[in-house]
């Protein structure tokens, strides 16, 4: 696998679309930071840490609408592997009219634009997300 944060969009994209409830996905401290902005943005319901040593994973519990609908409708990766793209605190804007966030990796850690914006901080764009 080439890159495991696309690989840990899509897992919890596509078990939304198929309406399960849980999604378990392969640990490491990036993907549980990047799970942590999405706690707290409000896209995922909670996760956890399971398993030891090489089994190590992360349990991901989604959310939902009322009308049973997967919060996160669409998660686009924005800097790949094959080529990272960075940006200026300067050249942040709200994504989507504010519905949405852009994660972005600053050197004070994962955070979304709006916080990355009053931080006065600029780094790489992970992906999008609403």
């Amino acid at each position: 696998m080439t890159d495991p944060i696309a690989d840990m969009l899509i897992r919890i994209k596509n078990a939304g679309l198929s309406e399960k409830t849980v999604v378990i996905i392969p640990y490491s401290k990036l993907k549980k930071e990047i799970l942590q902005v999405l706690k707290q943005e409000g896209y995922i319901e909670n996760f956890t840490e399971t398993g030891k040593g090489s089994k190590h994973n992360l349990e991901v519990v989604l959310k939902y609408n009322a009308d049973r609908t997967p919060f996160i409708s669409d998660v686009k990766r924005i800097s790949k592997p094959s080529r990272r793209i960075y940006i200026k605190n300067t050249e942040i804007h709200p994504y989507k009219k504010g519905f949405g966030s852009i994660i972005i990796s600053t050197p004070q850690g994962i955070m979304t634009n709006k916080q990355a914006k009053k931080m006065h901080l600029g780094g790489e764009v992970l992906f999008e997300i609403y």
